[in-house]
Formats: structure tokens, C-alpha cells, sequence
């Protein structure tokens, strides 16, 4: 099996944040959220506030959202162009995608993909975290709990911060636009 981070590793660019902006684009009523994203943002920023707290304001957006299931296909109409070339010619039915982004914007994609993912649990309804930030060590965590037996043969990101799962793999990839180096430490 092979386990992927998604964003600037399989998706080129922020998948969160493209999918707000896009919320923010199409519900003009969602722009309600920007001054309390503003304020948490600064407050992460100075390391007042968690991640977290930062990621429940901007995903507050969903509030907004009237059909989220449309939503979600009209956002991924858009923009499944931005996944990988590299990543589309190798991919598997036993890829494992483990991402910090929110496992309801994911799942219609890795649905599509025919492959399984592990992300943040955020309620697609509200914006709130049902857990911590599936981020670093969690990552990992969460990777055994789900496959506890499970070799990786492969493990791709594009993050440092993803090292716990690197350590698990058999070999480990840094992918930087599009470019895969050996992970090296």
C-alpha cells in the first residue's frame, strides 16, 4: 500500500482553502465569517490560539452552504484539474490518502478515486472539529488505529511535519511541485 498527504503533495495547492474561497465566491452571505477567520487568524499568528480554533473559523463558512453535497460536486468539477499528473499515472486501489484537510470536502474525491482516506473530522454542517487536527504524529496515530497490521511500501508529502509517517514506510518521497526527491532523514 501506498499512503499520500494531499495538499501540495497530490493536489497542487491548499484544498481547504481553495474550497472556501470558493464558498466565499459563491454564498456572498458566507462572507458573514471573514471579520471572526480575521481575528482568529491573528490571534494563531501572535500563538494566542490553536490551529483549531483558527480552522473551525474558517471552515465556518459551511454554514452558508445550503446543499453540501452539490456543493462539494461543483467544487470538485472544478477543481479535480488540480491533481497530480504524477499521482493520477501511479494510483492504486490501496492507496491510502491521510490528510489534515476535512474528511467531508475529501471524501467525494477519494470516493471518485476508488482510493480510502483519513482526515480531520470536521462537521460539514457547522465547522467544528469532532477531534484534533489530523496533523504530524496524528497523522501517524491515526494511520495505525485504522490499518494496526499494514505495511506502507511507499509514503509521499510534501512536509517535513509529515516524518512520523515517513518513519513507518519502507520508502518515503518529498514531492515539491510535482518532483519527487528521497525523503533523506
Amino acid at each position: 500500500m501506498n499512503v499520500y498527504d494531499f495538499d501540495k503533495t497530490i493536489y497542487k495547492g491548499d484544498s481547504s482553502a481553495d474550497l472556501i474561497k470558493y464558498a466565499l465566491l459563491r454564498y456572498p452571505r458566507s462572507m458573514a465569517a471573514l471579520p471572526a477567520m480575521a481575528w482568529f487568524g491573528i490571534r494563531y499568528a501572535l500563538g494566542i490560539s490553536k490551529k483549531e480554533d483558527f480552522k473551525e473559523r474558517l471552515f465556518a463558512v459551511v454554514r452558508y452552504i445550503p446543499d453540501m453535497e452539490s456543493f462539494l460536486a461543483d467544487f470538485w468539477a472544478v477543481h479535480e484539474r488540480k491533481l497530480s499528473y504524477w499521482y493520477l499515472r501511479q494510483k492504486s486501489g490501496a492507496d491510502v490518502i491521510v490528510s489534515a484537510s476535512s474528511r467531508f470536502a475529501l471524501e467525494p474525491i477519494c470516493r471518485k478515486l476508488g482510493v480510502s482516506l483519513i482526515a480531520t473530522e470536521v462537521d460539514g454542517k457547522t465547522g467544528k472539529f469532532n477531534g484534533p487536527n489530523c496533523h504530524g504524529e496524528e497523522k501517524a496515530r491515526r494511520f495505525r488505529l485504522a490499518y494496526p497490521d499494514a505495511e506502507i511500501d511507499g509514503f509521499y508529502s510534501d512536509s517535513r511535519s509529515d516524518a512520523p509517517l515517513a518513519r513507518l514506510a519502507k520508502r518515503a518521497f518529498l514531492v515539491k511541485k510535482e518532483k519527487l526527491s528521497p525523503w533523506n532523514g
